[in-house]
């Protein structure tokens, strides 16, 4: 039994009293414990604020920036370790554990890449300067200034590495410190990140601690200049939401939570076009990566209810081709949940769900005598506006299949898929522009991102759940009205804005953007 740690303040540190454990959801058999229990997490803040905080904040972006790039190659080098730990704790296929653990390395790799897009210095002027007086004497100029405090980044389990990480570049780029805390039940790859991290003697002291174990009372020694970052249960994000000294002392709450993500297949689609065949390869790719249990996965199928017929049977088939089993046999396509009150969760969500539909394939019935394995579900629903659909998110490999009247136009896709309530990711299928543009027009402003497929995309569109470092990730509404990433974008949660005004030159000279180097 392995006994995970923290890192903080400098040195390794076991909780005290009942561990929580930590499983093989292959096999159902703990494998590691953590506690968190009797650390001083007040200490760790003042450590990050008065130690951290000044070493980075004393660096360039470009300096930061190459941290970055070396912290990347260090994970990289523990590469398959790192994918072995993500089988064993997340019950991954090779596939889904680098997924994450490139991911990881991929997202502070390209940050590094970003810092290259800012200047050589501590601070960054925010567009171009204004004059605000009656002359250019009297000029204003906005600049973005590291905050002073420290980023608490409170981490999903189905992405220990990534999710790590993506936030960890923002925040350090920014010039930021970080305390990061890992969902516990799968938190033995992203400890091992952490010890490779400060093994590594690449960050400066303080400006990355490592909480394994509950959040106990980190958020009530949380200040104005403070951060946090959660990704998680829309639940979950309310209560960090309303902590009370959070609502205090208005500390910058980010959070990325549940989304029950909508796929539009567009009216009058060929059945037999290459968009088609992308629709079926993606969705059964998005319910049944790690096993359903990313944010962006498919979870809402809008199909015309004239092509339901014939799409239902074809999608259902791409589903029973995935082999569920063993995630580190070759062979298997799917592996299970990561954990037995998940399992449970997911088994009696799909019996409601069933209640309002029918079953096409799969269903709540286990896979297996060992292990926590489900095959993956797909639902059929008798009215496409029955609430449940719209408000009940099985985090699992498990979706909804949603006819619509198409006759009614775009506007009747985008009304279906807006009742999720705010969702990260929304997925048109559709070889008519001017339908797909009102369709993605219509769900914008209820979906951070839209993902449009068609014939002229052939071969280059990557899967919509692919999170990307130059994009955003957030949504609206239940998906938390958050956003992360973005490119340089990602960077203002860790920034503050200020307007410097004065005398023209002197704003100009000291605050102002660099004059852009000419080509020799």
């Amino acid at each position: 039994m392995i006994t995970l740690s923290s890192y903080l303040c400098g040195t390794w540190q076991a909780g005290s009293g009942a561990p929580t454990s930590l499983f093989n959801p292959t096999t159902g058999e703990a494998i590691a414990e953590a506690s968190s229990r009797g650390l001083d997490l007040a200490a760790a803040c003042e450590h990050a604020r008065t130690v951290g905080g000044p070493a980075l904040r004393a660096l360039t972006f470009a300096e930061r920036g190459q941290l970055l790039k070396r912290l990347a190659a260090a994970l990289h080098e523990h590469r398959e370790e790192l994918l072995d730990l993500s089988q064993q704790n997340g019950g991954n296929t090779r596939g889904d554990a680098k997924f994450d653990v490139d991911g990881a390395t991929g997202t502070l790799a390209a940050y590094a890449h970003f810092s290259k897009e800012l200047p050589d210095a501590t601070t960054l002027a925010d567009g171009e300067g204004i004059q605000i007086g009656r002359t250019a004497r009297w000029w204003g100029q906005h600049v973005m200034t590291p905050k002073l405090g420290v980023a608490v980044h409170i981490n999903a389990f189905n992405f220990p590495g990534w999710g790590m990480f993506e936030k960890l570049a923002c925040a350090i780029l920014a010039g930021m410190p970080v305390i990061s805390k890992p969902g516990t039940q799968t938190a033995l790859p992203a400890h091992r990140m952490a010890q490779i991290a400060v093994e590594s003697g690449i960050l400066p002291e303080g400006s990355f601690q490592f909480l394994c174990g509950s959040a106990g009372d980190l958020l009530d020694h949380l200040g104005p200049q403070d951060v946090v970052a959660f990704t998680g249960s829309a639940w979950t994000g309310a209560i960090i939401r309303g902590n009370a000294n959070l609502v205090k002392n208005n500390v910058h709450v980010n959070v990325e939570a549940d989304s029950l993500n909508a796929v539009v297949v567009g009216a009058d689609l060929d059945l037999g076009s290459d968009t088609f065949g992308d629709f079926l390869a993606f969705t059964s790719k998005e319910m049944t990566q790690k096993t359903g249990q990313k944010c962006t996965a498919a979870r809402r199928i809008f199909v015309p209810s004239d092509l339901l017929d014939e799409v239902v049977p074809e999608l259902v088939a791409a589903l029973e081709r995935i082999v569920v089993g063993d995630p580190t046999d070759g062979g298997t396509g799917m592996g299970p949940v990561t954990s037995a009150s998940q399992l449970q969760e997911l088994r009696e969500g799909i019996d409601a769900l069933a209640a309002a539909g029918t079953i096409a394939t799969g269903g709540s019935e286990p896979v297996g005598d060992k292990g926590w394995f489900l095959r993956p579900t797909l639902v059929v629903a008798n009215d496409p506006d029955d609430a449940i659909f719209h408000e009940k998110e099985l985090f699992g490999p498990v979706a909804v299949v949603l006819p619509y009247d198409a006759s009614k136009g775009p506007e009747e896709a985008a009304r279906l898929a807006n009742k999720g309530g705010g969702s990260l990711l929304g997925a048109i299928y559709c070889d008519d522009g001017e339908w797909a543009k009102a369709c993605a027009l219509g769900m914008a402003p209820w979906h951070g991102r839209v993902w449009v497929d068609s014939a002229r995309a052939k071969g280059q569109a990557m899967p919509p759940g692919m999170v990307l470092p130059s994009m955003i990730h957030g949504g609206p509404g239940r998906a938390g009205g958050g956003q992360e990433l973005g490119g340089l974008r990602g960077l203002e949660d860790y920034l503050q804005r200020t307007a410097i005004q004065g005398f023209g030159g002197w704003v100009k000279a000291e605050f102002g953007a660099p004059e852009p180097v000419e080509a020799s």
